[in-house]
């Protein structure tokens, strides 16, 4: 599998909020899980905080998010966007994709907005918040067949 990069927006004058993060895509079957937040849906993962690595984060999110322990596998693609974002003015997120699984339920989830569902691909596709993150299962979905 040979990881790519995507580029989503134009980069302005001005100073940016640089955000890197990390994110799964668990399969099971021809179903992805996503989280679902009062402001749309969403790849588990998130922020990095502090000195964590791409699967520190990843497996913290998981639990806030839906309570699962993962198991996080290869490295399919990378992405990041210029824009605006309403609180935070010039925004850079900057977002590692990865290939995993949902292990098993240990906790009950710290998020208590996020709502885990499986979806098939026809369902997520063009439904994600993010452009960075339709793109993203686009490019598992092919890459899983």
């Amino acid at each position: 599998m040979s990881q790519v990069h995507k580029v989503f927006g134009r980069k302005q004058e001005g100073n940016y909020y640089e955000r890197p993060g990390a994110y799964l895509i668990p399969f099971d079957g021809d179903r992805i899980a996503v989280v679902h937040t009062p402001r749309g849906l969403f790849l588990l993962g998130g922020g990095i905080q502090g000195k964590e690595n791409d699967l520190e984060c990843i497996r913290r999110e998981c639990l806030e998010e839906c309570g699962y322990a993962c198991r996080v596998g290869a490295m399919l693609a990378s992405a990041e966007a210029y824009s605006i974002h309403e609180r935070k003015g010039l925004f850079h997120p900057i977002q590692n994709y990865y290939l995993g699984e949902l292990i098993e339920k240990i906790q009950e989830p710290t998020e208590k907005d996020h709502r885990l569902f499986w979806m098939t691909y026809e369902q997520i596709k063009g439904n994600m918040f993010s452009d960075m993150q339709n793109w993203a299962v686009e490019l598992a979905w092919k890459e899983r067949k």
